[in-house]
């Protein structure tokens, strides 16, 4: 199956150097390239990309307002959006992902976790690599004064300790492999804690983990 990946940045040479590393991939394609954040939204409205690909600073329409046009809250059939940014703009990620955004990279991680992170997004895992994805949660998402939002049912004690290892950016597989349970256990366990959370992924999932100050 050939993934279909949307880029939109506001620079050609980056737009240009996306292109090239995923193209050679034998899994797959640019279908449409975009310099702003409404040409993105109109070409993955039309094409119905697999992933998006979005800068966070883009004229006429920034990475955060088009994440949430794709992918936010009520969005009818919402697209999974990765978004490509530097660690200075973390408060904008912290947006991003409140958007609706399905995961993140910095712009400077190569081409080996660019790819990854789009096979992650193509197959529904948001959180890409742990270096990253601590990094940044546990830098935007200090536990606050009262805590994140509480669920709407308890989670069990397997349930925490699933959303303690999403929240460090496990993926499945090493969740099942860590709690020496099945893979399918862990996407159960995964369903009931986004329910109970009302969350959209585990992107939210890992944001509420830190939030509530069950990791730290």
């Amino acid at each position: 199956m050939t993934i279909r990946v949307l880029i939109a940045d506001d620079q050609e040479l980056v737009r240009t150097g996306f292109q090239m590393i995923l193209d050679a991939q034998p899994d797959m394609e640019v279908v449409a390239t975009a310099a702003n954040g409404a040409e993105a939204v109109e070409h993955a409205r039309r094409l119905r990309p697999d992933v998006c690909l979005l800068d966070i600073r883009m004229p006429k329409l920034d990475g955060l307002e088009a994440t949430r046009l794709l992918a936010g809250p009520g969005t009818r059939d919402p697209m999974r959006v990765v978004i490509v940014t530097t660690f200075d703009l973390d408060e904008y990620v912290y947006g991003a992902l409140r958007a609706g955004a399905t995961g993140f990279l910095l712009k400077d991680s190569g081409p080996t976790l660019l790819i990854e992170a789009i096979r992650a997004a193509a197959a529904g895992d948001a959180l890409v690599s742990p270096s990253v994805t601590v990094r940044l949660l546990e830098h935007l998402a200090r536990p606050r004064h009262g805590g994140g939002r509480p669920p709407n049912e308890p989670l069990t004690e397997r349930e925490f300790d699933v959303v303690r290892l999403v929240a460090r950016g496990r993926t499945n597989q090493e969740i099942a492999a860590e709690l020496f349970v099945s893979l399918s256990t862990v996407k159960t366990h995964l369903g009931s804690i986004q329910a109970k959370l009302g969350a959209r992924n585990r992107v939210e999932v890992a944001a509420w983990a830190w939030e509530s100050g069950v990791v730290s």
